[in-house]
């Protein structure tokens, strides 16, 4: 049965902790926005979602909270996501009644119960069918990885809330590891910093800009100084502090550790031929978080292996998405027999 019909707007839907990208079979990437939604406590009403709810964070009266409503990569608010999945369909498709038939990422450590969240939030928000791909798998196939040959590939994507290491070969996942740090985990990090070691209180975005600006996985060439505002927790008033980046590195050590450890442990139990051909294929990194300074190398000093970055590290796991959802009809109209399950991991 073909999994895709002719003439249908088919979405792919990136759902990530941090942000939400939308791909629309035909026309690319159409929406990349925050995967935050403004609620009014009063009414339940929602009153904003996407970069105009993220602009409100920290900056809400009290009647209007905005909520990430996804943690660690899954689900944490069920009516707030399937809300702010509405708002995304509608948006990409230019009409209230649109029911598309649906892709959806999900990482590859999540449960049976994580993955049915992911189905019914989906459903709920409009979409006639949804299937699930793995995150990975996704983010090879938007790297250009030939991931269909007998051939070990590996592929590290760091997200806002899980990091996910797999090992592809003859288009399925062979190995993988996923690790709930990400880019959260690191915010988190510099926000408890900077409350024990300069006694700072701190927002979200001003932690998020600090590890931007700062963060690295190793030292740095030359070492950057910043001047940082807050709340100082002693007299509850605003101060500034001098920070540099050694110190941010420093705080966000054992999160960076964590993630280099999982990508080790995932060569560990790599069966010898894919480490093979690891060797000579290298890693690819995908994800916001392989954006931080030094990441690429800390990776392969850690590991030995060629490590590069993605293409395009914030959109490969959407334009993989998308990618499928074209790959899947031209198999259909050459008549090929395929099994989503083990052909491209879909769900």
């Amino acid at each position: 049965m073909s999994f895709f019909g002719l003439g249908t707007r088919d979405i792919a839907i990136d759902l990530g902790t941090a942000n939400t990208l939308v791909f629309v079979r035909g026309r690319g990437i159409v929406i990349s926005e925050p995967s935050v939604v403004a609620i009014d406590e009063r009414t339940g009403d929602v009153h904003a979602v996407g970069s105009e709810a993220k602009r409100m964070i920290g900056r809400t009266p009290a009647s209007i909270s905005a909520i990430r409503p996804l943690r660690d990569g899954v689900i944490a608010d069920f009516e707030v996501t399937e809300a702010m999945l509405r708002y995304f369909i509608r948006k990409a498709e230019h009409r209230r009644r649109a029911r598309p038939r649906l892709v959806m990422c999900v990482p590859s450590g999540v449960t049976e119960m994580e993955k049915r969240a992911v189905i019914d939030a989906a459903l709920a928000a409009g979409a006639r069918e949804v299937q699930l791909i793995e995150e990975p798998l996704a983010a090879a196939i938007g790297a250009g990885l030939p991931i269909a040959e007998p051939r070990g590939h590996m592929v590290v994507d760091v997200g806002g809330g899980t990091t996910e290491v797999a090992v592809i070969s003859l288009g399925g996942i062979v190995v993988s590891e996923s690790v709930r740090v990400g880019g959260y985990e690191l915010d988190d990090a510099v926000t408890a910093w900077m409350r024990r070691e300069h006694g700072l209180a701190i927002g979200q975005q001003t932690a998020e800009d600090i590890k931007v600006e700062l963060g690295s996985a190793s030292p740095m060439v030359e070492e950057l100084e910043v001047e940082i505002r807050g709340r100082h927790l002693a007299s509850g008033l605003p101060r500034s502090v001098q920070i540099s980046s050694a110190e941010i590195r420093e705080a966000l050590a054992a999160e960076v550790a964590a993630i280099v450890d999982a990508v080790k442990e995932t060569l560990e139990r790599t069966p010898p031929e894919l480490a093979a051909d690891i060797t000579q294929s290298g890693i690819v990194l995908a994800g916001g978080g392989v954006l931080m300074q030094g990441f690429a190398e800390r990776i392969h000093e850690e590991t030995g292996m060629p490590t590069t970055l993605a293409d395009s590290p914030l959109t490969c796991v959407a334009i993989g998405s998308g990618m499928a959802l074209e790959e899947f009809t031209a198999m259909t109209r050459g008549g090929k027999q395929v099994r989503p399950r083990e052909a491209a991991g879909v769900r």
